[in-house]
């Protein structure tokens, strides 16, 4: 995020109309732009570099540890599972309140 707002930043510095009055400020505003969207780029590629080698971090650890893999099931199976109830407690919620609905809703 930073490194947009720098390129930002530069760029309106670009649009500055003192930059046509003053070459010796345009020449310095472009530099200034030109390193900014350099860095930009480079901070994304590292950015992506390190998505990339996480997701390859996460299989080296599921295959060393067993135990992380069935983890991450049994979160997901939870998930779902708390999904599915919170689906059910919202229909009970929009029911008129009946004992039979209020004891479903409790339960």
């Amino acid at each position: 995020a930073m490194s947009k707002s720098a390129v930002k930043i530069s760029s309106d510095l670009l649009a500055n109309p003192l930059c046509e009055q003053e070459p010796g400020f345009l020449e310095m505003v472009t530099a200034f732009d030109t390193a900014m969207k350099r860095m930009d780029s480079f901070n994304q590629e590292k950015v992506n570099r390190g998505l990339a080698e996480e997701g390859g971090e996460t299989r080296v650890f599921s295959s060393v540890f067993p135990s992380l893999n069935m983890a991450v099931k049994r979160r997901e199976q939870t998930l779902q599972d708390y999904k599915r109830l919170q689906s059910k407690v919202e229909k009970y919620e929009e029911k008129e309140r009946t004992g039979p609905v209020l004891a479903k809703l409790h339960q």
